[in-house]
């Protein structure tokens, strides 16, 4: 392999690599190289000629995406060693080799030391998706590692990054994406969470299919439903909703704007119980149900879609959090619990909670933090790279 171009620091911006903080922004660097091309591997070296890591170049207010710390070859036995160490680790907690679960986010970016990619394993299907250009061209070696490490129990590979990446690429390359199967036809879409049965689908639905990260929240709404009518809001593929029935609730009611997800939800009530005549779907906007329907409820699952995928939307994205708990707040019977959650990366842990509290002194009720929510451990967060914290929740008792 041919020497990889090198990238030096300005002088003093060292430090946060040498902390094995994998991002390297556009105003660290002291100077882009020539004929430097987006998704080439690069080595980011300091001022003082220190090598300090090896990563992709992109474009961008992160132009480097750190993947080693040490000097490598990243050739295909890389690639296989870093998935691999991706998968012993989900293994040992648990999840490869459990009979109630066949679906797990394999591969979560800087959290795995491969910022840029996902990965999620669905029932003998692996969905990849790239949110960086060098990860999008390394996918081949992901593929052949994914056959070794799984052998026969991998029946597809799925590559869903045109979401992800899509019209951006083509605007700094000459790659058109396009989702695919990059092995195999993925004929089996149905899997099994905590016994629960989901039918997913990779190809046209959100994210990779279905919201992984939910996974233990799931388990704790089934806790506290027992004996409730349950509200599941932003029900997508109605994980919630089934929960709550499985555990007895007395009625859920599902609420999606797209008819998409409404769709989905009902194939995965009928699929876990037949026919049934407690559950009800609603094709509609959650702010208006919330504010026409909310005191029918003992229990709410609040868990929209990101408000604020970028700063400059983050205080219209809090303020939206603040409306929507609000509404919920106001409304639930006495005694009511809430799951309120938000996915926006930009809105901090801290910023949420003060659009809770700010949601609780608007409703003029008293409110009880029960529980702090985040994502589960298939879903590692770096303790040297704290933004790979985006799911916040709080579970509230609303007198």
């Amino acid at each position: 392999m041919s020497e990889l171009t090198k990238i030096v620091l300005n002088s003093g911006k060292e430090q946060s690599p040498k902390r094995f903080h994998p991002w390297i922004f556009s105003g660290a660097i002291k100077k882009i190289p020539e004929n430097i091309k987006n998704g080439d591997v690069v080595e980011v070296y300091s001022s003082k000629d220190e090598y300090l890591g090896t990563g992709h170049y992109q474009k961008g207010s992160i132009m480097v995406r750190l993947f080693s710390f040490e000097k490598i070859v990243p050739d295909a036995s890389f690639w296989k060693s870093k998935i691999q160490k991706a998968f012993n680790y989900r293994q040992s907690i648990g999840l490869t080799d459990d009979a109630n679960t066949n679906v797990y986010r394999l591969v979560y970016g800087e959290g795995d030391g491969l910022p840029g990619l996902i990965m999620d394993y669905y029932n003998g299907t692996a969905v990849i998706q790239a949110h960086s250009i060098g990860m999008y061209r390394e996918r081949h070696f992901f593929v052949e590692a994914l056959k070794e490490i799984y052998g026969d129990k991998l029946k597809s590979v799925y590559d869903k990054s045109k979401e992800s990446l899509g019209s951006s690429a083509e605007k700094v390359t000459e790659i058109t994406v396009k989702n695919g199967y990059l092995f195999g036809n993925g004929s089996e879409k149905e899997v099994l969470e905590n016994g629960h049965k989901f039918s997913i689908d990779w190809e046209e639905g959100q994210k990779t299919g279905f919201f992984i990260d939910q996974r233990e929240n799931r388990n704790l709404v089934a806790q506290y439903a027992k004996g409730k009518k349950v509200l599941d809001c932003f029900c997508y593929a109605g994980g919630f909703s089934v929960y709550a029935l499985k555990a007895g609730a007395t009625e859920v009611h599902s609420v999606d704007s797209s008819k998409a997800a409404i769709k989905l939800t009902d194939n995965n009530i009928q699929l876990n119980f037949g026919e049934i005549k407690n559950h009800e779907s609603f094709t509609a906007d959650a702010f208006d149900f919330l504010g026409s329907h909310a005191s029918e409820y003992d229990m709410m699952i609040i868990d929209p879609p990101a408000f604020a995928k970028h700063r400059d939307a983050r205080h219209q994205a809090v303020m939206g959090y603040r409306r929507l708990n609000a509404l919920a707040i106001k409304g639930i019977k006495p005694g009511g619990i809430i799951f309120t959650f938000s996915c926006s990366q930009v809105v901090d842990k801290f910023l949420f909670n003060g659009a809770i509290t700010a949601a609780a002194i608007d409703s003029g009720r008293n409110v009880r933090i029960l529980k702090y929510l985040s994502h589960p451990a298939d879903h590692p967060i770096s303790i040297y790279h704290p933004e790979g914290e985006y799911l916040k929740g709080m579970i509230l008792h609303v007198e």
